[in-house]
Formats: C-alpha cells, structure tokens, sequence
C-alpha cells in the first residue's frame, strides 16, 4: 500500500528537489507575466460583462455610458499599479501588503490586511474557477447542471501541476496566458480596422431591445442612477484583482527581483488597460446587449426572448460579429477565453501560499504552512487553499453572479491600507534622508502612494456601498472570522513561547532530578517485554521496577509463575483492580510516587508494536495510547515507548529508497 501511494505521488508531482537546487525554481519576466497576472488578465473575460449587465438594469440607454465606467476603472488600474511599483522596491522580501500594514501601521492593521488577502484569494479560485466552468458548459451542453463537479475537478488538477512546483506550473500555463493575450489582441486590431473602415458588423444581440427596471424606469438620473452608475464602477474594478500578488511574489522573481517584479507590473497594467477598454469600445461600436436575466429583460420586437434564447458572453459575441466569416477565429476566443478564466486561480495559488508561509513564520497561521515540500513549493498552503475553494464553489454551486457580489472587497481593503503604509513609510524615510536627489525621488513616489490611497479609499467606500446588501457583507465576515482566528493562533504561539523560554529559572531548567524512578510496564512476558526491561537497566536509573495491572487472576498468576521462574533481576509490582482498568491503576500509582518524592522523575516505559498496515493499528497498542495520552498531562513524568516491529513492517520504512521515501517536514 505504501509504496502504491509513493509511487502515485511521484507520478503526480514528481521526484523530490533538494533544497540547494531552490535558485533554479526562480521565474524570469516571460513566466513570471502568466503566473502572477493570470487573474489581472482574466477579469477581461468578465469584468465587461458585469459592467454591461449592471448598466442594462436602466435600460438600453445606459449602455452608452459603458466605455466611460471602463475608462475610469482604467485610471484606477493606472494609480494602483503606479503605487504598487513603488511598493515592490522598497519591499521586496515578499510580505506585500502585510508586510507594508505591518512595519508602518501596526500588527493590527497587518493582520486586517492579511485577513483580506487570504479571503480573496479564495474567492479567486472559487471565482475564477466557477467561471471558466460556465463557459465549459456553455461550449459542452453535456456539462450543464454539473458545474460545480467540473469546478472541483479543475481546482484539483491545478492543485497537482502548483504541487510540482512554481517554475513548472509556471511553463506549463504561459502557453494559454500568452494565446489569450493573442486572441484578444486580434479583436482589437481587427475590430478597430474595421470599424475604421466603416464595415464592422453588429453583434448577434444588437437587434435586442432592453427593459428598464422600475426603479430605473428614467434612466440614470437621479440618485437611484448615480449608485446605479458606481455599481457597475465598482464591479469592473474586479480587473485590479491580482495586481497584489506580484508584491507578495517578489522572492519567485530572478535578480534583480525588484526590478523584473515593477517591470511585469507595469506590462501587467498596459495590457490589461488596453483589452478591457478595447472589449467596451468595440462592445458599444457592436451594439451588445447583455442582462442580469435576458428572458424578459430582452425584447425583439416588443416581445420577451423567453427562455429559448442563449445568451453568450460579450466576448463571444463581440468575436463573432469582428471574425464574421472566419468561425475558426471565433472559437480559438472561446477555447483560450475559458483556459484563461480557470488559469486566473493559478495567481491565487502562487499567491496564498506564499503569504500563508508568512504568516505561519510570524505566528499567526499554523507552522506547517511555513514548510517546503517535496517540490520547493509551500505544498500546505496550496492544499488549504484548495481545500477551502472547493468548499466554496460546491457551496455556491459555481454560480458566478453569486460569487462575484463576494468578490474585490478584500483586495480593496488591502489596497488601501498597503497605499496607506506606504505614505507613512516615505514620510519616515525623509526625515532622516539629506542627499537632495533621493530626496526628490521619495516626495515623488510619497505623491503616488498618496494618490493610489485616496483612490483606492474611494473604490473601497463605494464597493462597500453598493454590493454591501447584495453579498459583500459574506466576505467581510469571512474577514473577521479570519483575523479573529489569526490573532488567537498568534496569542497561543505567544504564551507557549513565554512558557517555554528559559528566564531567571534557566539554572533551575538545568538541575538534574534526584532520582530517576523507572517503571516498565508489563502485560505478558515476551520479547518486547524484555527489550523494555533491557533499555530501562541501560539508563541506569536509581530505582527499576516491573508494573502489571491485576485484572484476571489465572494471567496474573502465570506471570508471576513465568517472571519467578527466569529469575529476571528486576522486582514485579502488581498494581490492584477491582474494576478491570488498567490505565487508572496506573495513573494513581505514578501520582503517588510523585507525591513521595516530588524531585525524583519517573520515567515509564512502554512496549508498543509497530506494525505495517493500518488496519492491523486498530487490533494493537490501543491501552498504551489511551496510558500514555494520560501520561503526558501529568507533570514530572516521561514516557519512553520502546518500540517492536513485528513482520509486516518489513521494506516499510522508506529507508531502501531515499527518493521514493523520505522523512522530512511539510506535505
């Protein structure tokens, strides 16, 4: 069974790396580009149809305004990755945001914004994830009602290729990142030549009419159409998701690290500015109508589509109306559109771990997520966030519209804090900078973070406002609980440090006992019996003794028969029961001796069997666990198990072949 298991992890994941090999897993500009902004990039994918679909709710008029709301989510992409180049450079130990809230606004803040983070990440791979599900379905109609085990099925197969490592997963996804890049590109350029030339046709809805909702029966005046028109603001600014990732992947970057990491930001900003206002502008040149619910919002002449009509995402129409005649265009769009979609989670699965590792060495998350696997890849962190986003899209059963109104608060939050930080961090750095040239250059960058905080501030206030009611507050809570549990961890790292930690009794930790008293318990006289007795008279203890415990009087009486008659140098004890237990015996005889000698240490010792299948566990050592749980909870007292590996653990151990069995620490 175990080497069965071995040999289906290395198929999966590959062959271990050592630890030294750790510089040849960093990622040049080309791969780090697909990895950290696969799900910048991908929010094309959807970011125009939420922009589209919220506006469509004040009727066809509103869509005018689309590019408009795409321009100013542009400006805000602008800002945030102008501020975040500067956070890149003067952090690049890869905290990112954690690291920036930390260091200059306090541990509160810093554990807020990794709350943040750590939720978005999630939603991410449950967004990103769900999606690309949708259109899966949409291109096989096979899939339609089980999107959410298709979902599942994606999350585990990106969980396998992250578990092989950053590099290779890496190699692995730029193909689809740099096609969809491509197919995009061609939209733009042939959508421009050709409306240019006057010969662009109109997209397969544009025959369509769309009715208002009552409350925005007048259009988009009044409040009512001013929150309307923040609403759709706020769900295209979902293209800024994944920009934070980069600063917490500075590390993954080749040297100088810095520098590539402001590099792929800035390309990750002009390419992702360029194919959204690209898909608004030919979106509106085509005339695309899209709707939260397009049976009875869309009119053909007057009357409802009704259930029968599908209606595609924009960027399938749009591709359909510019490749118009050239179907094989049209469907390399949908294939690589929905590679992208489900590829976005890789960002989050490069992301999370590494903060998760970050979080774990400062004490606010388990250990074990600080620990490399097999592959150099923070294997804990992957798993976890896995673990979580598949309970999160079953729960929601891959619904998009669902998701995303939980989406870009966390990612908000972290933004503005993070532009916050680094306001203070310039205003700290310049009191004590005299050389003017510096000088010049931190005023400078001050004003960007400056800017990207009162923006970001913005942003967040109106996310808050406008998708609050509609699912955001799922999110927040999810954030709270979040910090709630990273703070409690942090505290019981704390105490445990506290109590650990030598002081003004490091003389006392030092002192050796009295005495060692040493009790080997017994059940029957065999050979892990004498293999105990053998290892407790090696330690030399000053007192050694033989415990049973007296349950049945016929084996008692054999023992004493049998331990009589090898004449063992080792007085038997026989520990009194009238109610057939044997770990209370037990238990209130160490006590005793404690209570006599309070300075002598006891040290028991237990006979256990190794076995080598799991099952054969459940027949075995069941009274030494439950003996020896008790045991440790009681002070002055050590439990020595002496082990004895019976047959079946034979070419168990993992020692015959280093590669296939190692034992070490982390997956």
């Amino acid at each position: 069974m175990s080497d069965l298991s071995d040999a289906a992890k290395r198929l999966l994941i590959g062959r271990p790396v050592r630890s030294e090999n750790a510089g040849h897993s960093l990622l040049p500009k080309r791969i780090a580009l697909p990895v950290f902004a696969s799900d910048a990039l991908s929010s094309v994918a959807y970011a125009p149809d939420e922009i589209l679909l919220t506006l469509s709710m004040a009727g066809l008029s509103a869509l005018v305004i689309s590019p408009w709301v795409g321009l100013a989510v542009a400006l805000v992409m602008i800002t945030v990755v102008a501020s975040y180049r500067q956070n890149v450079r003067a952090y690049p130990s890869g905290g990112g945001d954690y690291e920036v809230a930390t260091v200059n606004l306090g541990p509160t803040a810093g554990v807020t914004v990794a709350s943040a983070l750590l939720v978005d990440y999630v939603l991410t791979v449950a967004v990103s994830i769900s999606s690309g599900a949708q259109y899966a379905a949409t291109a096989f109609p096979a899939l339609r009602g089980h999107e959410a085990a298709f979902a599942v099925g994606l999350v585990i197969l990106l969980t396998v290729a992250n578990l092989r490592g950053v590099k290779e997963s890496g190699s692995a996804f730029a193909i689809p990142v740099y096609l969809f890049m491509f197919a995009i590109g061609l939209i733009a350029v042939f959508g421009a030549v050709r409306y240019a030339t006057g010969n662009l046709p109109m997209a397969e809805s544009s025959d369509l009419d769309i009715v208002a909702e009552p409350a925005y029966s007048q259009g988009l005046v009044g409040l009512a159409g001013f929150f309307l028109i923040l609403r759709a603001f706020a769900s295209g600014c979902a293209a800024l998701t994944g920009v934070e990732a980069i600063s917490n992947g500075v590390p993954a970057f080749r040297k100088p690290k810095s520098k590539n990491a402001a590099t792929t930001l800035a390309l990750l900003g002009g390419i992702s500015i360029t194919m959204i206002l690209a898909i608004l502008f030919l979106g509106r040149a085509t005339g695309i109508r899209f709707a939260d619910d397009p049976a009875t919002q869309l009119l053909r002449d007057g009357v409802p589509v009704g259930d029968t009509y599908v209606q595609h995402p924009v960027i399938s129409q749009l591709s359909s109306a510019v490749f118009e005649g050239v179907p094989a265009l049209s469907v390399l769009v949908a294939v690589v559109t929905g590679l992208i979609l489900v590829l976005a989670a890789n960002t989050a699965f490069n992301g999370f771990p590494v903060l998760g590792s970050i979080l774990a060495r400062d004490g606010y998350l388990p250990r074990q997520l600080h620990t490399r696997g097999d592959r150099l890849a923070y294997s804990n962190g992957i798993v976890t966030l896995a673990a979580v986003a598949i309970v999160l899209i079953w729960a929601f059963d891959a619904e998009v519209t669902r998701l995303i109104q939980l989406y870009i608060v966390g990612v908000f939050v972290s933004f503005t804090l993070s532009q916050l930080g680094m306001v203070r961090h310039w205003t700290r750095e310049l009191r004590t900078e005299t050389e003017s040239g510096r000088r010049s250059q931190m005023l400078r960058a001050r004003v960007v973070n400056s800017i990207g905080f009162v923006m970001t501030g913005t942003v967040l206030i109106v996310v808050l406002l406008t998708k609050f009611t509609h699912g955001a507050y799922i999110a927040i809570i999810a954030m709270i609980v979040v910090f709630v549990i990273m703070r409690a961890i942090h505290k019981h790292y704390e105490t445990v440090r506290k109590e650990l930690a030598l002081g003004v009794d490091a003389e006392a930790a030092r002192a050796l006992p009295s005495r060692v008293h040493a009790i080997v318990l017994v059940s029957h006289l065999h050979r892990p019996t004498m293999r105990a007795l053998a290892y407790a008279r090696a330690s030399r203890p000053s007192v050694l003794e033989a415990v049973t415990v007296g349950v049945d009087p016929d084996d008692v009486a054999d023992l004493r028969t049998q331990w009589d008659a090898m004449d063992l140098p080792v007085p038997l004890r026989i520990l009194d029961s009238p109610f057939r237990e044997i770990t209370r015996p037990v238990l209130t005889y160490v006590r005793s001796i404690r209570r006599e000698s309070p300075r002598d240490l006891v040290v028991v010792y237990i006979p256990e069997y190794v076995v080598g299948h799991w099952w054969e566990q459940l027949l075995h050592n069941q009274s030494a666990l439950r003996l020896k749980g008790r045991l440790l909870f009681t002070p002055g007292v050590v439990v020595a198990s002496v082990p004895w590996q019976l047959s079946s653990t034979e070419g168990q151990t993992g020692l015959e072949d280093p590669v296939r069995g190692p034992v070490k620490r982390g997956f």
